[in-house]
């Protein structure tokens, strides 16, 4: 169990404390739920009015709210609240499984790959033909590395993963439980004869950037030709679906259940929320945001925000709204 005093923790966030507790903070909790050795936040001014009733000893908080601690208790004052606890986070998070050995003895790995320093391959794992490992990988059970497939240094791949042939995936990436890399895209025409549809095959492949991370069971597809393309710091959440030849530029977020159609193009710094549905060839530009639930049928400026389903503007969707619900009254 991690163990900090206040002083500790300020020396980490290196905000201002304001006041003291003799309680040790051993942990994180909502400021609800906290007991007086967790530590809370509070980043917004609707939370302050609970922090008279919580336990917790110690609160990280923004120093734009006017609150005082009060007796045993502190505060570390700080410009965000929620940055700083993503970094004291960081100092609580428990040891990740460990590995025995560094290669399991029933682990699969072909004789032509290309093995780095530090690497680490779990029970079960599959490495294909002329895949190269880069120093300090990690590979837990039951991954799957198909033939001719790069991983840079320091990409971590957790369980029930599978990467497909030819894949290129870049340094200090994060792939969750059951994440599938470069598998066929869905491309189907009609048969000539009227029966039946005909697989159109996908030669591409993947390629993903440096400090990638995606969720569980979520889909990057194969291109049809070229190249499936996920930028350096995108974030891809739970459910996800990434269809072929769809182009991410840098820092994209895409929240749960969201889906990009075959050949989306995303600009640097898009936001899908979760649910939303992207129409194939659309392109949404650089710092647009994709509302939940919303559909995409055309494409999107730079920076705009879209809402509804078809997406249109989100001020033009809210008084659409808005009029309806005082039709609804009528």
């Amino acid at each position: 169990m991690h163990s900090f005093t206040v002083k500790q923790i300020n020396e980490i966030l290196k905000g201002e404390q304001v006041g003291n507790t003799t309680y040790s903070i051993t942990g994180v909790n909502e400021i609800r739920n906290a007991s007086n050795s967790d530590l809370t936040f509070i980043g917004n001014r609707k939370y302050a009015k609970f922090w008279a009733a919580s336990n917790a000893s110690v609160a990280i908080i923004n120093d734009t709210i006017d609150l005082q601690p009060g007796d045993n208790r502190a505060f570390i004052k700080v410009k965000n609240a929620d940055l700083a606890m993503a970094r004291l986070l960081e100092a609580f998070q428990p040891e990740t499984p460990a590995f025995n050995t560094d290669i399991h003895a029933t682990a699969v790995v072909d004789d032509t790959a290309t093995i780095g320093k530090g690497v680490k391959i779990g029970a079960h794992c599959y490495v294909g033909k002329n895949v190269v490992l880069g120093d300090g990988v990690v590979l837990y059970h039951n991954v799957s590395i198909f033939d001719d497939t790069t991983i840079g240094p320091k990409t971590v791949v957790w369980s029930g993963t599978v990467i497909r042939e030819r894949s290129q995936i870049g340094a200090q990436c994060i792939f969750h439980t059951n994440v599938s890399i470069g598998a066929d895209g869905f491309g189907y025409r009609p048969a000539d004869d009227g029966r039946g549809l005909v697989k159109i095959p996908h030669i591409g492949n993947v390629i993903i950037g440096n400090g990638v991370e995606i969720g569980a069971n979520s889909c990057v597809d194969r291109a049809k030709f070229n190249s499936t393309i996920v930028g350096d710091g995108c974030k891809i959440d739970n459910l996800v679906q990434i269809a072929h030849n769809c182009i991410l530029g840098r820092s994209c977020i895409m929240a749960g259940h969201s889906g990009l159609a075959g050949s989306v193009t995303l600009g640097d710094g898009v936001i899908i929320g979760g649910s939303a549905s992207i129409k194939d060839h659309t392109v949404i530009e650089s710092g647009a945001t994709i509302g939940a639930g919303s559909g995409v049928m055309n494409d999107v400026k730079a920076g705009q925000t879209v809402l509804g389903y078809p997406a249109v503007d989100s001020r033009e969707m809210l008084k659409q709204w808005v009029a309806l619900r005082k039709l609804a009254k009528k």
